[in-house]
């Protein structure tokens, strides 16, 4: 085969595994009908996102919403409902997923437990504070409002997942999985028929007094100062040899 056909063919093949690899992940990427994401911060406050199918929050949250997927959603509406004194909606936006509407909205709040007091999040109820060395989180996710919403072609496999990203070390959760994904993230998954019919969710996180980000700053700011500590005291050594070198006897011609 001549190398020019030969580089070709190979190009080619790389890049249909490329997309092939690139398709198996999303296929095999889990998907959720209800998302609820919460990014806390040390000093209480926190971002919230929920991204879920429109008949999700029908019949969860009780919301007055098209289920109808051919109907128009309006973001004003969605916005609507997530707004309240003490929080701000900062992003809304739509897409749909096997042939459901989805809405996705992100709302920042300065105390988290703000949030039990919002229609939308209602459902929980957030407990976070000092407790000797740690700080300790706690939300117990409740009974949803279960409103009937009919065929929305749902298979009963669909997932309800409840993610937390800690911002520093955690001695201790309770996440099913038993683990930490992907940095500090903890996840608590419940399948969607379970949550219509109202099994608790129970998130328990202790977590670390200072930051993980603190702490890494607080690492290489250190770093820097003893690497800046060395390069002077090398500096410092070649030029006092130089000094050494320029003092000693010159021999006689």
């Amino acid at each position: 085969m001549p190398l020019g056909m030969f580089r070709a063919v190979l190009s080619f093949t790389a890049l249909a595994c490329a997309l092939v690899t690139s398709g198996c992940g999303g296929l095999l990427k889990t998907q959720y009908e209800y998302e609820e994401e919460l990014y806390l911060s040390l000093d209480g406050s926190a971002t919230i996102n929920v991204n879920a199918s429109v008949a999700s929050l029908v019949a969860l949250r009780g919301v007055d919403l098209p289920i109808d997927p051919k109907a128009r959603v309006d973001r004003g509406r969605v916005r609507a409902l997530f707004e309240a004194a003490g929080a701000q909606v900062t992003r809304v936006s739509l897409s749909r997923r096997h042939g459901r509407r989805f809405v996705h909205v992100s709302v920042d709040v300065r105390d988290v437990h703000q949030l039990q007091r919002f229609p939308m999040f209602s459902w929980s109820t957030y407990h976070f504070e000092r407790e000797g060395d740690v700080f300790a989180y706690r939300q117990m996710v409740g009974a949803p409002a279960n409103q009937p919403v009919g065929d929305v072609g749902w298979t009963g496999e669909e997932l309800v997942i409840f993610r937390m990203h800690i911002p520093s070390e955690i001695p201790y959760h309770n996440a099913p999985s038993k683990r930490t994904e992907r940095g500090n993230i903890l996840e608590w998954v419940q399948p969607l028929r379970e949550r219509l019919s109202g099994t608790p969710i129970d998130v328990h996180v202790r977590m670390e007094p200072e930051s993980i980000l603190y702490t890494t700053l607080l690492l290489f700011g250190l770093t820097v100062v003893a690497a800046a500590i060395a390069f002077g005291v090398v500096i410092w050594w070649v030029a006092r040899r130089g000094r050494e070198s320029e003092e000693l006897p010159r021999p006689a011609l």
